[in-house]
């Protein structure tokens, strides 16, 4: 009997455990959880994908008829490059950078056309079109020097295009513009005949002002010599005359002040002998 009672309570006991165990496995796969910053979208089996969007926190679900798919809604980076050709046919290397979610109450819609990787799918694509487009309407000198212009039409025409897969864009920027080797050769060769034509202006202005001093001088000596023609025609030879004594007065101090060392000189030597 002792033997029989215990069987029998182990018995039950087990298939309290089964029925416990079974009911703890349908109740966790009755479950799932949506983080912060996710959003889920349900498929049935019978009704297919769920219009109505799921928000954070624990939610009951039908085990095997139903299953949940989980979005990240928060912004994420994306960046890729593309060579486009500009309007004057040079080849251009660009690289964007685009912040991107999807738009929440789309959920249901974008799982249903792209699925989890819509970004991966969608945004290269419309990247690689919008850029080719753009840069197709400038010369290649122009992306520099309108680069803030460049920048907006990219950007309204990306936000424009990925809206069409309900996708939103938070950001979109120009981080990285070059060009081909021949394009650079050219522009440093445009950059040095620049330096040259400037060498070359200086040299001419040099040059002009040069002239311009030489002329001036001329015109001053020329003042010069007329206003002593003119004082000589006004006041005849006697304004020469005195020219001529003063100079004669200077030549007759200075040849004294010879004679003077030369005594001087004299004296001293006789002295010494």
């Amino acid at each position: 009997m002792i033997n029989q009672a215990a069987v029998s309570f182990l018995t039950n006991l087990a298939r309290a455990a089964l029925g416990l165990g079974a009911s703890a496995t349908i109740l966790n796969s009755s479950l799932y959880t949506v983080d912060g910053g996710q959003r889920a979208v349900l498929f049935d089996r019978f009704r297919g994908v769920i219009d109505d969007t799921v928000g954070e926190g624990t939610h009951f679900l039908i085990p095997w008829l139903q299953k949940p798919y989980i979005f990240d809604i928060r912004t994420k980076p994306h960046t890729f490059s593309s060579i486009s050709g500009t309007k004057d046919l040079q080849m251009v290397n660009l690289t964007l950078r685009v912040l991107s979610r999807p738009e929440v109450n789309k959920l249901p819609s974008i799982f249903k056309t792209l699925g989890l990787e819509y970004d991966e799918k969608v945004l290269p694509s419309i990247g690689n079109e919008v850029l080719k487009a753009v840069v197709a309407q400038f010369n290649a000198d122009q992306l520099l020097t309108e680069r803030p212009h460049v920048s907006a039409l990219v950007r309204d025409s990306l936000i424009r295009r990925a809206k069409d897969f309900n996708i939103v864009l938070d950001d979109v920027a120009i981080t990285h513009l070059s060009y081909g080797a021949e394009f650079s050769k050219a522009v440093e060769q445009k950059q040095v005949a620049q330096q040259e034509a400037e060498r070359s202006k200086f040299v001419v202005a040099k040059a002009e002002q040069e002239r311009r001093a030489a002329i001036i001088r001329a015109e001053g000596e020329s003042e010069s010599a007329k206003l002593i023609s003119d004082a000589t025609a006004a006041a005849g030879m006697g304004l020469i005359e005195l020219r001529r004594i003063e100079a004669s007065r200077e030549i007759s101090t200075t040849l004294a002040r010879s004679n003077n060392v030369m005594q001087d000189l004299f004296d001293l030597k006789v002295g010494v002998d």
